[in-house]
């Protein structure tokens, strides 16, 4: 049965799919005490393909940059749920970093960034409000708009 933090997703037609596997030589998660590291989530949408592809500011529309973001938090609490097996064990989202892959003149990679912050408070509410770094870079992997890391408090 889904907890409250599977229901507030699904009320927002959100539901979780399988994570993605690591690309390299690197584990989704490790657990150190009560805290939980998950590793980079690039915008992969359920179906594996990318939700955007390209650089901000460069063909990709700081909207089209927020959904991708709202993928990689998606992709985020799937690798939560896989380590845990239920949402409800988080008992705070500590903090987000975010990559975006942005043009040289791209300034909006905060307002990107939101996409994965605003999934965070609409699932888990004043819990999931949360510190965060964006960070524009010149490529991420498969040319992937954005990838965000995240460190979540368990219980």
């Amino acid at each position: 049965m889904a907890g409250t933090v599977e229901k507030n997703l699904a009320e927002q037609g959100i539901t979780l799919h399988q994570p993605p596997n690591p690309v390299a030589n690197y584990v989704p998660t490790v657990r150190s005490g009560n805290l939980l590291f998950v590793s980079g989530q690039v915008c992969l949408g359920a179906d594996g393909k990318l939700i955007a592809k390209g650089k901000l500011g460069a063909g990709v529309s700081a909207e089209q940059g927020a959904a991708a973001a709202r993928g990689c938090a998606i992709n985020l609490l799937a690798q939560v749920k896989a380590a845990l097996g239920d949402l409800d064990k988080v008992t705070r989202v500590v903090r987000l970093g975010g990559f975006v892959n942005s043009a040289p003149d791209f300034l909006d990679g905060p307002k990107v960034l939101n996409g994965a912050s605003d999934l965070m408070v609409a699932a888990f509410g004043d819990k999931g409000r949360h510190a965060r770094t964006t960070v524009g870079v010149s490529a991420l992997p498969a040319d992937a708009a954005v990838e965000v890391e995240g460190v979540f408090e368990v219980s």
